[in-house]
């Protein structure tokens, strides 16, 4: 999954109160921008082309629009154990008819629940930091004083004095569970994450009770859908099943899949439908597999969907998935691009700096195509990926191929809010690079993106008798692939043979998204975290440890240098072809690391050059990028899918916009919150 990886670029637009917005139905499709509040920025998307769908295709996703929200609840108590507590304290506040919504106080808690709601739970979504109200402690109590008891998740036999007492300090104190993913060097990376992955066990005993797993080089991915912890002094799994952890919301979940068989487009879809339903019914990894065979196959399907636990970038140790949701209709136009870089994955892959041994010899089924999305739940909402490929299981990859899309209309709402923010204008300090940027920019991103995923993650091989990456590189496994993926798309985008095939007209293209590159990696990317913190996001690891590692290198011949003009330091490439063959060098060191499974060689990478932090730099950055008046991180809204019914059937479904995030986040509380405060 790629993340968006330019810092927000974005005009600033006067905040409105949600309490004020307007209905669904006057919101505008065409109005990117909704809200802002702290670091945050709200989108909204548009879903060309969903009026022209047949109504066997509009209830096929409405259905799948339903048991993906179905899983919301989820993706909060993966993210941490009291979550699911303080969101629905949250919104018996919010619900309260009796609330006054107004003042300094209410403002501050409005706030923290914006964040609260956009993070999924009380960590930030990219920092994994907890963050807290600035309210005081005695308002908030006060308002849930005055909440209907009955609204509040007490526990059996509880008060709501007791109740007060007992979140209060899962609310306010930043020292209670304050990392989400800790991925220190030299901690207990299980011990110090405050997710809800494990509970009473260690990183040793984790590492012990997984390496007694089959490792036969086809293996599910063991320990993807479950919870670890100790009972009877014993190490043992929850699994998220029907009738285990998480049964009520998956319970609903497959009521809606086994809805939306019958109207499957095709058979490899109506198997894949079957076959995720009776994963979900018994927890089995090995029906995940045998989903992911029949879900890659099916290629023809204009609507298309990812759901399960899938991405493993909240689990430190790179096992446990997280519980997402991606609903789509293929981009017929969009796909075009994609589809030629696909078309010559053996090519890239015959002509790409690896080791000759740790090349595909032969490169299985990459079907690729642009999405446009309809909605998005779990770990891909608020904040979305612009960029997927699945599935993750190497070995399924190399049998049976992958998927590999773009999610076009996000990246147009994303682009459309960027425009004329002034960001490029500050940090780029030559004027013949901005006009290039600005000119092949989008284009650049989005070749960068196709070729991440469609190319880059579906390329080289593990050696025969070498462990999956979670075993053998551990907590470094995803910043590594992220990294990995990253050098395929940046290598080839200073290819001719992307100008040969008619994705790019010219190489001032790939010129462009290594000045893009290179500025976000060694600069301003830092506007994502505080002062004196180090990097720990893994995308953002990853892009400091390829842009830091080409710098250095380079040095000597001054590939690339900071400049200082009028006290602003500058990132300037100077040589763009010496560039890309470091590119490549460190692409093949990388995939080295990944196919012998060398972990101190990875840990030795990403803490060298992906992780410290320029405290003298970082604090320039801040200042200049604080001037702007932008907000580094941007999210989404979703459309809202309503069946029309006559008699008991439905007749059709609309597709509505909304312009209220707050809104959205209460409904959405009302209507798909399956599982109790605690799990």
């Amino acid at each position: 999954m790629l993340l968006a990886s330019s810092v927000a670029m974005a005009t600033v637009y006067s905040c409105h109160s949600p309490e004020n917005s307007t209905s669904n139905a006057d919101a505008s499709p065409t109005q990117v921008k909704i809200d802002e509040f702290a670091d945050l920025e709200i989108l909204r998307y548009d879903v060309p082309g969903f009026e022209q769908l047949s109504l066997q295709q509009k209830k096929l996703a409405y259905y799948l629009y339903r048991a993906a929200l179905s899983g919301r609840d989820i993706i909060y108590d993966q993210r941490g154990k009291n979550n699911l507590t303080i969101r629905k304290t949250l919104e018996a506040i919010f619900n309260h008819p009796k609330t006054e919504k107004n003042g300094n106080e209410w403002t501050k808690l409005k706030e923290y629940a914006g964040r609260f709601w956009f993070s999924n739970g009380a960590h930030h979504h990219y920092s994994n930091d907890k963050f807290v109200p600035e309210c005081s402690q005695d308002y908030f109590a006060d308002l849930v004083r005055a909440c209907d008891p009955a609204s509040l998740p007490l526990q059996d036999g509880e008060d709501v004095e007791a109740f007060i007492a007992r979140i209060t300090p899962v609310i306010f104190d930043p020292k209670l569970d304050p990392k989400m993913v800790n991925l220190t060097e030299g901690v207990d990376h299980v011990a110090l994450s405050s997710n809800n992955f494990y509970e009473g066990v260690t990183q040793k005993e984790v590492e012990d009770f997984y390496a007694g797993f089959p490792h036969t080089g086809q293996d599910p991915e063991w320990g993807l859908n479950s919870k670890v912890v100790k009972e009877n002094g014993q190490l043992t799994e929850k699994v998220w099943k029907s009738g285990g952890m998480y049964g009520s919301a998956i319970d609903q979940m497959i009521s809606w899949l086994e809805k939306a068989i019958p109207l499957a487009e095709n058979p490899q879809q109506k198997q894949a439908l079957t076959l995720l339903a009776e994963y979900y019914k018994t927890g089995d990894l090995k029906t995940w597999d045998e989903y992911n065979k029949a879900w890659v196959q099916d290629t023809a399907g204009t609507i298309d969907f990812a759901n399960g636990f899938i991405e493993v970038y909240n689990d430190a140790m790179g096992i446990k998935g997280s519980y997402e949701a991606v609903l789509s209709l293929k981009d017929f136009e969009s796909t075009k691009r994609i589809k030629a870089i696909a078309d010559e994955a053996q090519w890239f892959e015959d002509n790409s700096p690896l080791m000759p041994e740790h090349k595909k010899k032969q490169v299985k089924g990459i079907s690729a195509k642009a999405i446009t999305v309809i909605a998005e739940a779990g770990d891909a909402a608020p904040s979305t990926p612009i960029g997927i490929n699945l599935p993750n299981s190497d070995w399924l990859r190399k049998d049976y191929g992958s998927k590999s899309v773009s999610l076009s209309n996000i990246v147009h709402a994303y682009n459309e809010s960027s425009a004329n923010s002034g960001f490029l204008e500050e940090f780029v300090g030559d004027t013949a690079k901005l006009r290039r940027m600005k000119e092949y920019g989008n284009l650049a991103s989005d070749l960068h993106t196709d070729m991440h995923e469609c190319i880059g993650h579906a390329s080289g091989q593990i050696n025969p008798g070498v462990g999956t990456t979670d075993k053998t590189l551990k907590s470094y496994a995803s910043c590594l692939e992220e990294a990995r993926a990253d050098l395929v798309a940046l290598y080839y985008i200073l290819d001719p043979k992307l100008v040969e095939i008619g994705v790019m007209p010219s190489l001032e293209v790939g010129k462009a998204e290594y000045d893009s590159y290179l500025m976000n990696g060694l600069m301003t990317q830092l506007t994502r975290i505080k002062p004196g913190d180090q990097i720990e996001e893994a995308h953002m690891r990853n892009r400091a440890l390829n842009a830091y590692w080409v710098y250095e290198k380079g040095k000597a011949d001054q590939v690339v240098s900071f400049e200082k003009k009028d006290g602003k330091t500058y990132v300037q490439i100077n040589d763009y072809e010496k560039l890309r063959t470091l590119f490549g060098d460190l692409l093949r060191e990388i995939q080295r690391i990944k196919s012998e499974g060398d972990y101190e060689a990875g840990k030795n990478l990403v803490e060298t050059y992906g992780v410290k932090v320029d405290p003298e730099l970082h604090n320039e950055v801040l200042e200049r990028y604080a001037k702007l008046k932008l907000r580094p991180y941007k999210g989404f809204v979703q459309p809202k899918l309503t069946a029309v019914e006559e008699n008991g059937e439905i007749t059709d479904v609309k597709l509505e916009y909304t312009n209220d995030f707050y809104g959205q986040m209460l409904e959405y509380g009302k209507e798909y919150s399956f599982l109790p405060a605690i799990n």
